[in-house]
């Protein structure tokens, strides 16, 4: 059991550091959002006044990435597909890009309500 599960979590680590390497090389966007979530992280720890503080500040920025990585996924699932204009096809771009959209709306709400209230508090 010990040897399936060392098996299964290399193997998962292995393919989630590829996706991790191919968004990196493919798409200009998630090397953005990864630039700022370099940035931001250790700025939270700064920011957030409780661990839980904290933790909402840095769970947020990666709810955006991690939308950024479905969203590609779906982009580059379509585009496997066909690359010819199709409704369904748009919808699906599209959803994906509301849902990275929404994503980084959530996290200026999240920094903007807690650093206002740090600054509020200071």
């Amino acid at each position: 059991m010990k040897s399936f599960l060392q098996r299964r979590i290399l193997a998962t680590s292995r393919h989630s550091l590829a996706g991790l390497r191919a968004a990196w090389q493919s798409e200009e966007a998630f090397r953005v959002e990864a630039v700022l979530f370099a940035a931001m992280f250790p700025v939270a720890f700064w920011i957030g006044q409780t661990p839980l503080e904290t933790a909402v500040l840095i769970i947020s920025i990666f709810i955006v990435l991690i939308a950024e990585l479905l969203n590609t996924g779906i982009e580059k699932a379509v585009d496997r597909v066909s690359r010819e204009e199709h409704p369904l096809s748009k919808l699906a771009k599209d959803a994906g890009s509301a849902a990275v959209g929404l994503a980084l709306v959530q996290c200026l709400i999240v920094w903007a309500l807690i650093l206002g209230n740090r600054l509020q508090t200071a």
